[in-house]
């Protein structure tokens, strides 16, 4: 295969490599306050663009078959939000007696805590493809759920108590998921005949708007230069992450392919997708509201670096998991 063919066949991953460089080089442009601003263009608008293009892309039927498939939404929640963060509390009680940098480990318990993604596991759903409908759904209402669930879980595993802004995520999820869900299923009426005729690449598209996540994400972490993080805890928490994302899809995929379940195929990508990922958008935002004294703090290391390799690792699995669904 030559270099074009193999750039061709790898953009995705070339791209997050290039925008890991790119955002190294200068973080300031990614980073809040930024040129950019990602807190308006990544938290509010890009996240618009993904659910818009989904509303663009689907059939209203298919909508709506999703909204019915109530095993699979209580698959998914049930394991994101009850079997992941009490696993993850076991698992660190191993742990504590490691050398691992403590806030690094309440970082991923913080992360265990939250929510189905917001909008990479539509995205990652969507590429390997699988129901994407299904991953919607689940990334709509468990985000809406986690409002609630979220600090919940926070104060039983971490003994955290927040004030968590209701009214503020409940509006922000509403304009930057279902409104343009809504918009898109609208458009989509009036142009059906021309989006069927052109097939425009729907799949390229939500996987640009990732790449843009994945670089203001970046930024804003290479901004920080006064991290306090030993070499050794970085090391030993990313095999640890790896591990257990790749832990958890294995179980996911087990048990979801097990025939009295019933799901198809794309029901278990959407499943495997929704169940062991984190966001780095709005769960971001609640990732932090537990430990608002230490934001006064600015060398701790915590959830943002947890979700930032998430991140990482969601990609890089997707990655593989869609090169193998294409062979």
């Amino acid at each position: 295969m030559g270099l074009r063919e193999r750039l061709t066949k790898e953009w995705f991953m070339f791209c997050i490599v290039l925008v890991i460089v790119l955002a190294k080089m200068d973080p300031s442009v990614g980073a809040k306050g930024g040129p950019l601003k990602p807190e308006v263009t990544i938290t509010y608008i890009a996240v618009s663009a993904i659910f818009f293009n989904s509303g663009l892309s689907l059939k209203t039927e298919e909508l709506t078959s999703a909204l019915m498939h109530i095993k699979l939404h209580l698959f998914v929640q049930i394991f994101t939000l009850a079997f992941f963060p009490t696993t993850i509390w076991l698992f660190l009680q191993l742990l504590s007696v490691t050398p691992i940098n403590e806030w690094l480990l309440k970082g991923l318990q913080t992360v265990g805590c939250m929510p189905p993604p917001v909008s990479s596991a539509v995205i990652l759903t969507k590429a390997v493809g699988g129901n994407e409908a299904a991953a919607i759904f689940n990334s709509a209402f468990g985000s809406f759920l986690g409002i609630i669930v979220t600090p919940l879980l926070l104060l039983i595993f971490l003994g955290s108590s927040s004030s968590v802004p209701f009214t503020s995520i409940f509006s922000q999820l509403s304009m930057t998921v279902v409104v343009p869900l809504i918009i898109g299923q609208i458009v989509r009426r009036y142009i059906k005949d021309w989006l069927e005729r052109k097939k425009p690449p729907f799949g390229a598209i939500s996987s640009c708007v990732l790449l843009t996540i994945i670089y203001t994400t970046f930024c804003d972490t290479f901004s920080n230069t006064n991290i306090d993080l030993d070499g050794l805890s970085l090391l030993m928490i990313l095999f640890i992450i790896f591990s257990v994302q790749l832990s958890f899809m294995f179980l996911t995929f087990f048990f979801s392919t097990r025939n009295n379940l019933g799901f198809t195929p794309a029901d278990t990508v959407a499943i495997i997708f929704c169940s062991t990922h984190k966001s780095l958008t709005l769960d971001s935002l609640m990732a932090f509201l537990p430990f608002v004294g230490k934001l006064a703090q600015p060398t701790w290391p915590g959830p943002q670096h947890m979700l930032l390799l998430f991140q990482g690792s969601e990609a890089l699995t997707a990655h593989v998991l869609e090169r193998n669904s294409n062979a």
